[in-house]
């Protein structure tokens, strides 16, 4: 009697499971996957117009307005191409990125008052995108394979990952931990601690939208608790699978932008 009972517990579980594939565990590395393939990779290519707005710890505020072109490859690089309209300080900036999986990516930086076009280096990735508390890196993504992953937790609304780098000397954080949707695989918060234990910086979705079928993070916040700062990017005209040419994401369109950012 005892065996009939295992075997249809084994059963019922068997057929849960393949009835809800999501109710099978997944591993840390599986989570991942999934929520760089939700939050970079969504459609083939995409454009959004963004909002961003940098506050200093005694409440004054910086406004700038850019648009950013997304393209996918088939072998899951990618190129960004990031086009500055506001405020004059920064209008005609021009920020382009070739994402290589599995290596260094290529960033370049056009500098228009300088007429001044301008490499980023490796290990500049992860320093301040103009003047915000997002990074560079923060931009394209930072490649799983940098860390090793553990599922910390499980709750009914998130995966809780712990990240720590496979290379500390090339970053500037001890480890950090990221609380990802369980529905959508959106991370939704980020923390980043320093050796020590203390956290120093936070990145969260405030707001998120389906798009085309694709669920989208509208509003994004950056905080550095050290210094009191913040950043809030918002999100409008968001598009995917537009058809988007490759030579757009070239170093030619650094100094003259394509239509596709213009119109």
């Amino acid at each position: 009697m005892q065996l009939m009972r295992i075997f249809w517990l084994v059963l019922a579980v068997t057929v849960m499971t393949t009835m809800n594939p999501s109710a099978a565990e997944l591993t840390a590395d599986e989570v991942i996957a999934k929520a760089n393939q939700a939050a970079y990779y969504a459609g083939k290519d995409g454009r959004s117009a963004v909002r961003m707005t940098i506050s200093d710890a005694q409440g004054g505020t910086r406004q700038r307005a850019f648009t950013i072109l997304r393209m996918n490859s088939d072998d899951d690089n990618q190129k960004f191409y990031v086009y500055f309209t506001a405020p004059a300080d920064v209008r005609k900036m021009a920020y382009l990125v070739w994402k290589n999986v599995g290596g260094e990516d290529d960033r370049w930086l056009w500098l228009p008052a300088l007429n001044l076009k301008k490499r980023i280096a490796p290990g500049d990735k992860r320093t301040s995108f103009v003047g915000s508390d997002f990074l560079y890196e923060d931009v394209s993504g930072r490649s799983p394979e940098e860390d090793s992953h553990e599922l910390i937790e499980v709750t009914d609304q998130h995966y809780l990952i712990r990240h720590v780098p496979k290379a500390p000397g090339t970053v500037e954080f001890a480890w950090y931990q990221t609380w990802i949707d369980r529905q959508t695989f959106l991370p939704m918060r980020a923390e980043y601690y320093e050796a020590s234990g203390e956290r120093y910086r936070e990145v969260e979705a405030m707001k998120v939208e389906t798009v085309q079928g694709h669920p989208t993070v509208m509003v994004a916040e950056a905080r550095d608790l050290i210094s009191g700062t913040s950043t809030r990017n918002e999100f409008s005209k968001v598009e995917y699978d537009l058809g988007l040419k490759e030579q757009i994401f070239t170093e030619r369109f650094l100094r003259r932008p394509p239509r596709e950012v213009t119109r």
